[in-house]
């Protein structure tokens, strides 16, 4: 009994994250209230409150829903007995660039996130949330890159603070451009190409070496 239970709260938690995810696709997050969320996924107010505190925590699960798939490849990128850190690495950039072209739930969750997400008032939260994300993917990006570097697979002089921000410019400017562009790049045709190719730039260009 306790265990159905517990199923049915979770199925009622993703009806709910379905639900927004819809509604904010549809409306913008300003313009969309808890009761037109309820409404869409056929529970009250007071069941979205159970689960969640308000909209931005509600906001921020729905975003980490679609990025959950990304966690195992980020510790083994980090992970010093991985073989092919570099290798973790580019599948991160895979899945981010090639996958989210492909996926339209992904798609759409960015789109939200880029495109129907005022950052100000009662969504400060998710402001800060975002930039703790940034900061943290940064870090692991960096770290994945001189798990690399000790393996052999890139230069040992790589500028890696560099680097990896330049691999972060390149997966958010890439989602960036298949949302507001969608027609410029073939990003689920060419994104793993375009990923081997920023790769490429880490091991053999001058410009990312450590200065003198």
């Amino acid at each position: 009994m306790v265990r159905r239970t517990k199923e049915e709260a979770l199925e009622t938690r993703n009806s709910i994250l379905d639900a927004a995810e819809r509604v904010f696709f549809e409306k913008g997050v300003s313009r969309t209230s808890l009761a037109d969320i309820a409404q869409a996924a056929g529970v009250t107010r007071g069941a979205i409150y159970w689960h969640f505190s308000h909209k931005s925590d509600l906001f921020t699960e729905m975003f980490d829903r679609v990025l959950l798939p990304l966690d195992e490849l980020k510790a083994a990128s980090l992970d010093p007995n991985e073989p092919d850190p570099l290798g973790r690495l580019m599948e991160i950039c895979i899945v981010c660039v090639r996958d989210t072209a492909n996926d339209p739930r992904r798609r759409r969750v960015f789109d939200i996130l880029f495109l129907k997400c005022e950052l100000v008032e009662e969504m400060g939260p998710v402001m800060v949330r975002y930039q703790t994300n940034m900061r943290e993917a940064l870090v692991k990006i960096e770290g994945g890159l001189r798990n690399a570097i000790s393996k052999g697979q890139l230069p040992a002089d790589l500028d890696t603070k560099l680097a990896a921000a330049m691999v972060h410019a390149f997966v958010g400017g890439s989602l960036r451009d298949m949302l507001f562009l969608p027609d410029a790049t073939d990003f689920a045709a060419l994104g793993e190409r375009m990923v081997e190719g920023i790769f490429d730039a880490l091991r053999m260009s001058p410009a990312l070496r450590k200065l003198a």
